[in-house]
């Protein structure tokens, strides 16, 4: 074979890099580097700005009551205080009338009192029962809680769901949760399995322990006066673009209306500068892995978008 002086070139720094790392290998010579591939989601939400921006607590009883319960309460200059858990989401915005406000929560002290903690067990399948209680035919505070508890042991601690116990115990606290079926005893000792057949059961355990709650306050401070005051205050602080059709080229503009009349656009490296000029305006331009979340005002619509980078197939 007659090397070209280009062959030549690349041959002779594939064999000086595997002189000094010890690792290349002439075989990779000539193989194809996967390209970065660029997807930009762009999705409509069919809300104003201002709609969007509000708190809806919801009508559930575990999670949507004790959050009417504290804007009751902190709604207009009022606090609120719970013991080991918010029931507010932090910097979340809410209207009393034609006021509008964002919640805060304060860290007020710790006081010690007595809390049901539950525990599970697995169970070998041999000790299972031929028919033990399905999780899904639990209450849904009691559910959540042993569902918790399984994802942890199946982790072995590494889940998400770490944050939200207390070493291997799941604390209950939330009014629905004291009114569970967790909480009145009838579960303690019983065996519950997470799928139909019996698979993954564990036994639950139920007592009653003193241990040091965290007080946190809730307390809203006004931010506007009115709707148009509030809109500024959204457009302030949540939209992370805003751009008018008149503010892109026609290449940029036909890049974004593309994504956004098909929710998504793709291109793969080398970007066309059409398209690096829509990821500059919508600020991510540096984005090396995702971001996500993000909201565009756009042509006197909302949306939200992201970006994925992953190598092309």
């Amino acid at each position: 074979m007659v090397l070209t002086r280009r062959s030549a070139l690349h041959l002779a720094a594939a064999t000086s890099l595997a002189a000094t790392a010890g690792c290349a290998s002439l075989s990779s010579l000539g193989s194809d580097e996967p390209k970065p591939e660029y997807t930009l989601d762009v999705d409509r939400i069919d809300a104003s700005p201002v709609e969007h921006a509000l708190y809806d607590p919801g009508d559930d009883g575990l999670f949507g009551e004790p959050a009417r319960t504290a804007l009751d309460a902190i709604l207009p200059e009022g606090r609120h205080t719970t013991y080991g858990y918010e029931p507010l989401p932090e910097g979340a915005y809410v209207r009393r009338g034609e006021t509008y406000y964002q919640t805060e929560s304060v860290v007020t002290g710790r006081e010690r009192m007595e809390r049901r903690l539950v525990r599970v067990e697995s169970v070998p399948d041999a000790d299972v029962p031929d028919d033990p209680l399905h999780v899904d035919d639990l209450d849904r505070p009691s559910a959540r809680a042993v569902k918790i508890l399984h994802s942890n042991a199946v982790s072995g601690g590494a889940s998400g769901a770490t944050d939200l116990l207390r070493g291997d115990a799941y604390v209950l606290r939330r009014p629905a949760e004291l009114e569970s079926r967790l909480a009145t005893g009838d579960l303690d000792g019983r065996i519950v399995s997470m799928t139909e057949d019996g698979g993954w059961a564990y036994r639950v355990q139920v007592t009653r322990e003193r241990i040091q709650e965290t007080a946190h306050t809730a307390l809203a401070v006004e931010v506007a006066d009115g709707r148009s005051a509030f809109r500024e205050v959204v457009f302030g602080s949540r939209i992370d673009a805003e751009l008018a059709p008149s503010a892109l080229t026609d290449g940029e503009r036909a890049v974004l209306e593309q994504a956004v009349s098909r929710g998504r656009y793709v291109e793969t490296a080398p970007r066309s500068s059409d398209f690096d000029g829509v990821l500059n305006a919508l600020g991510l331009a540096s984005v090396d892995t995702a971001e996500t979340g993000q909201l565009l005002w756009y042509d006197g619509e909302l949306y939200r978008y992201g970006l994925y980078v992953n190598d092309s197939p």
